[in-house]
């Protein structure tokens, strides 16, 4: 009897310590881990979606610790390293419990895991899948239950293994006015790491995106990809390991940047990571580029699906210059070209120290009266007079040293006590600390004094243009410094939320030196992002096609731009300028009273043709077709596809004209392939000369297997724009056809 009892015992502890495989799945992916109780999570599968059966029998599954810590195989990579209030900083992490279920249409899956060493730490690693698109979700949550602190050193979000040995990656880098520059490399052995520092301009440098081809190739179509972004506000830090292991040669963590980031997370306090999103692809860069925007749009975008108004910004137009005189032109001209809201910019405020240069008045957000002696009330009339939304530029995280914020509150800035600071733009601007709950009032009550004063301000931009500097704390103490940086984040995302609460249906636009914070992260409490200060056309175009990989086109916001850029000197045709920009939400940046009879004219059939083209274009599915970094790097052409399929928008710019140049073939994409549609030029220079093409009606088979050629774009030609600027218009040629399907 008693051998009988051990037995049945021993049978029973090997069920309940037996391995089991939990999976979770998109439409289209499958994503699979193995827990067993009292062993580590192992990480198995992420690809298509597919039997459990047939993707083991397939050896398509790979073997890989889900969460490795530092302290028990040192030599592999770790996400985890955490130092106890004793000094150990040794880490064995096992499943003690796993949680599965669905939320608001998410599939979740939740794996804890306890520290064996030290019992009272324990994480939970949770995975997510959406049953509407193609996307995963992971991050960790860090549960200190005991009474004492622990330091969490290396604390990354997610973890991904890879089977591939030969993946190409793609990813974003550039500086303000260059931002969003694509790269394309193979990943060699050894470790590739991506990070940034910059905190408040996050993105700056680098952009918590990337793409990996996982067969030697990242093309547009017909080959496995995964893409992934990091859904933070502050520094990140992706690694990709080449770790030459047999099942899982490659590895991917990221999460937020551990660097100088050291967190004390005290007892009976918990931390959780940001949010990765993923998705799994076999075709092509294309096929993940649409499902992130889609993903957007519904889920993640504040407002994803309404279409963005046409505005004009009146920065580049007058800068500091806001006074009546120069900014009510600005209201009745572009009513006029059909604009749909006007923007005061910087420039408007500063009671005792007016705001007429970049070196003064930072905090102080009431009205400068010696600039609008009757405050702005009159332009917002003057707007609304004219059919059109108003709104108004803040900076409400920076403070100048010459403002009466500064002179009253100088310990709300960042800045070490025994260092002279150092300071941003124009020389005397600094960071506030937002660690501080009384700053954190402070922000939030710029917002809430100008909407409660001028309830119906439409819009605001939100700008920023100051990256983390003094990195000292001068709320914190000196013993939690290095939490300054995960704080910081923390705390900003808690104002927006505060905003957000009170205001729902405000459009708030992000600025940040244009597109620094270009992040998802942001996006539940922002409509739309500036996507650069470089308003040149030509280098727009590589800007937007760089963000277009990750980021929706309604989210992007691009305008034009005078003819002539004061950044690179070029000298660009209005059309040119109408047409790129009309790759995303269009708007104006200049003195509309500045351009000639004809462009005049020529602006106000663009805005016009712009809103008719916008829902495809605002909505649609993207489809790159020409890339500016390939070929000749002379010719960029993408398209948008609406959802039904019976609308589509192409764009097609040729850079500059050569002689005897060869006419480009461009192949459409996501048409409906059994059906035929009509051509119409958009906006064409000449009312009564569209390019050829316009007018005729071609199967969907020819425009997507054979493509179609458009002269126009290669042959020089004489336009009805002064002399001085017929060789500007010979170099920069743009097309921009509506198609609609026939029924």
């Amino acid at each position: 009897m008693k051998k009988t009892l051990l037995i049945l015992g021993a049978i029973l502890m090997a069920i309940a310590v037996q391995a089991k495989n939990y999976s979770i799945s998109t439409p289209n992916t499958t994503l699979i881990v193995t827990a067993t109780e009292g062993e580590p999570l192992l990480f198995r599968y992420y690809g298509a979606r597919a039997e459990m059966s047939d993707i083991f029998a397939a050896g398509r599954t790979v073997k890989q610790e889900a969460y490795p810590a530092y302290g028990t195989y040192c030599e592999k990579p770790f996400a985890s390293l955490v130092k106890q209030h004793d000094g150990d900083n040794a880490v064995n992490f096992v499943v003690e419990k796993v949680e599965q279920g669905t939320v608001d249409g998410l599939s979740k899956l939740t794996i804890s895991l306890r520290d064996t060493a030290h019992p009272t730490l324990l994480v939970k690693v949770n995975y997510s899948a959406y049953s509407d698109c193609d996307i995963v979700k992971m991050n960790t949550e860090y549960i200190n239950e005991g009474k004492r602190p622990v330091v969490l050193q290396k604390y990354m979000s997610a973890v991904l293994p890879i089977q591939s040995d030969n993946c190409v990656l793609l990813h974003l880098d550039g500086s303000s006015k260059n931002e969003c520059n694509e790269h394309i490399e193979p990943l060699t052995n050894g470790v590739r790491v991506i990070s940034t520092q910059s905190l408040s301009q996050m993105a700056k440098y680098n952009n918590a995106s990337f793409m990996l081809g996982l067969d030697g190739r990242l093309e547009e179509t017909n080959c496995p990809v995964i893409a992934g972004s990091l859904i933070w506000m502050g520094n990140f830090h992706f690694e990709f390991h080449n770790t030459l292991q047999t099942t899982s040669p490659t590895l991917f963590m990221g999460g937020i940047n551990p660097a100088a980031s050291d967190y004390t997370l005290m007892g009976k306090r918990s931390l959780a990571t940001p949010e990765m999103v993923f998705t799994y692809t076999n075709n092509g860069k294309g096929e993940a580029t649409r499902t992130f925007h889609r993903w957007a749009r519904h889920h993640q975008l504040l407002d994803g699906t309404k279409e963005r108004e046409v505005l004009l910004n009146s920065w580049e137009g007058v800068h500091f210059d806001t006074t009546p005189e120069s900014l009510q032109g600005m209201v009745t001209d572009f009513a006029k070209l059909g604009g749909e809201m006007f923007v005061v910019d910087d420039g408007w405020f500063g009671p005792k120290y007016p705001r007429n240069n970049d070196k003064t008045s930072l905090g102080d957000w009431g009205i400068a009266k010696s600039k609008l002696p009757n405050g702005i009330r009159p332009l917002i009339d003057l707007t609304h007079k004219n059919g059109m939304k108003f709104g108004i530029w803040i900076e409400p995280e920076m403070v100048n040293v010459k403002s009466e914020l500064y002179e009253k509150h100088p310990d709300w800035v960042l800045r070490h006590p025994d260092f002279e600071p150092n300071y941003g733009r124009g020389g005397g601007q600094m960071l506030l600390d937002l660690t501080n709950p009384q700053v954190q009032d402070f922000v939030f009550k710029v917002v809430d004094d100008i909407l409660t004063e001028n309830p119906d301000v439409y819009y605001i931009k939100w700008d920023n243009n100051m990256g983390m500097r003094n990195a000292s704390s001068q709320y914190l103490p000196k013993a939690l410094q290095s939490n300054l940086q995960v704080d910081f984040t923390l705390a900003l995302e808690k104002i927006l939320k505060r905003i957000r609460a009170k205001y729902p249906k405000v459009v708030i636009q992000l600025c940040a030196s244009g597109g620094t914070r270009l992040n998802y992260g942001f996006m539940p409490y922002f409509q739309e992002m500036w996507t650069s200060d470089q308003t040149d056309a030509f280098h727009r175009i590589q800007i937007q096609w760089g963000a277009l990989n990750f980021y929706p086109s309604n989210m992007l916001a691009a305008h034009v731009g005078s003819a002539y850029s004061k950044y690179t000197q070029r000298l660009i045709p209005i059309k040119f300028r109408f047409d790129v920009a009309s790759m995303c939400r269009l708007g104006m940046e200049m003195v509309p009273a500045k351009l000639n009879p004809a462009e005049r004219e020529y602006a106000q059939r663009a805005i016009a043709e712009y809103k008719k083209i916008r829902p495809v274009v605002q909505q649609g599915d993207l489809y790159r077709l020409i890339s500016p970094y390939e070929g000749d790097k002379n010719l960029t052409s993408l398209m948008y596809v609406s959802e039904n399929k019976e609308k589509a928008v192409l764009f097609a710019y040729r850079h500059l004209i050569r002689e005897n140049l060869s006419q480009p073939i461009i192949r459409l994409q996501g048409l409906n392939p059994n059906a035929k549609y009509s051509i119409r030029e958009v906006a064409p220079e000449f009312v009564n000369k569209p390019v050829k093409i316009s007018g005729k009606t071609i199967s969907s088979k020819m425009l997507m297997e054979e493509g179609i050629v458009m002269p126009e774009l290669t042959n020089r030609y004489k336009s009805n724009v002064p002399l001085s600027e017929v060789r500007a218009t010979n170099d920069w040629r743009s097309v921009v056809l509506e198609l609609t399907e026939v029924k």
